[in-house]
């Protein structure tokens, strides 16, 4: 099981949870130049999550025009807490074909041998091959899936709109901007209608917004309840957060910074296991549209 991935699932479908802001007539919040407000309505706040939601979808488009460098940090830990275990990843990360990919690039911070450096390259090699070679009804029948599982989504989002109510905590600053703080806490009788909507009341969160960009700064969730996926797929225990985080780069998209991850999960019928994760994203470039993809490593950055 890829505990990164389950989490980041779960924070991003929060992050949805809260886009819901956008239906009714909201108020406008305040404007950057204006003075700190003492306190924001419902209203307001549903209109700055809104704004937040739009922009990441905006972050996510332009996010396909960077690489980027990604360590992950995994500490097993064991009944008392202590660290039994620690394995380090890095990754070089890129789209190809419209599809993110990861090339394993190091193993506790010490390069791939040669053997399995050239692994990875045939993986991505692989990877292009395909895509290159697909024929348009292959195409065809791709898009349409990504397509339904957008629209999926989108009526995900809808059944939750009611999930959350909204609480101004104040401004913060973080890296030397300012951010509005918001609390979101399950409504109390919200019942979900749809299955994967039901973890939604077992979680509480924190997100800060900038103040100038409307942007998500960083992101905090704490599982209040055990939540279960699945007959015997997975347990996440009460206690269990995420903590998610971006940063501002080259002054026209936010990206990725840093997830930390502490997780106690119990996986199908396996014992329980306690996680730690720490995913650092970094060394953003953007490159060319005229880059001719061979393999992830020979991309050229645009200077």
């Amino acid at each position: 099981m890829n505990v990164t991935m389950l989490m980041r699932l779960l924070s991003f479908t929060f992050v949805l949870a809260l886009s819901t802001a956008a239906f009714g007539q909201p108020q406008a919040p305040p404007q950057s130049n204006d003075p700190a407000p003492v306190s924001l309505s419902e209203d307001q706040i549903r209109d700055l999550i809104r704004q937040s939601a739009d922009n990441d979808l905006e972050n996510d488009k332009k996010q396909r025009n960077y690489t980027y460098v990604e360590r992950e940090e995994e500490r097993r830990l064991d009944g008392k807490g202590q660290v039994k275990s620690t394995e380090v990843k890095t990754y070089d990360v890129m789209e190809i074909y419209g599809e993110q990919v990861q090339k394993l690039t190091a193993k506790d911070d010490k390069p791939l041998t040669d053997k399995d450096a050239r692994k990875e390259d045939e993986k991505i090699q692989k990877l292009i091959d395909r895509r290159k070679n697909e024929s348009d009804d292959d195409r065809r029948k791709r898009l349409e899936k990504e397509e339904k599982e957008r629209e999926q989504g989108r009526q995900f989002v809808k059944e939750i709109a009611d999930a959350y109510t909204f609480k101004f905590a104040g401004i913060e600053s973080l890296d030397g901007r300012d951010n509005y703080v918001i609390d979101c806490d399950p409504r109390p009788g919200y019942q979900p209608h749809m299955k994967e909507a039901k973890f939604l009341s077992k979680a509480r969160g924190r997100v800060w917004i900038d103040k100038d960009d409307r942007q998500m700064k960083k992101l905090d969730v704490v599982f209040i309840d055990t939540v279960s996926f699945g007959l015997f797929l997975a347990r996440i225990h009460k206690g269990s957060r995420v903590v998610v985080e971006t940063v501002r780069v080259n002054d026209e998209v936010w990206l990725q910074k840093h997830v930390a991850v502490k997780i106690d999960v119990r996986v199908a019928l396996l014992k329980n296991f306690n996680v730690e994760v720490d995913v650092a994203d970094s060394n953003y470039k953007k490159f060319g549209t005229t880059t001719k993809i061979t393999t992830l490593g020979e991309a050229q950055p645009e200077h």
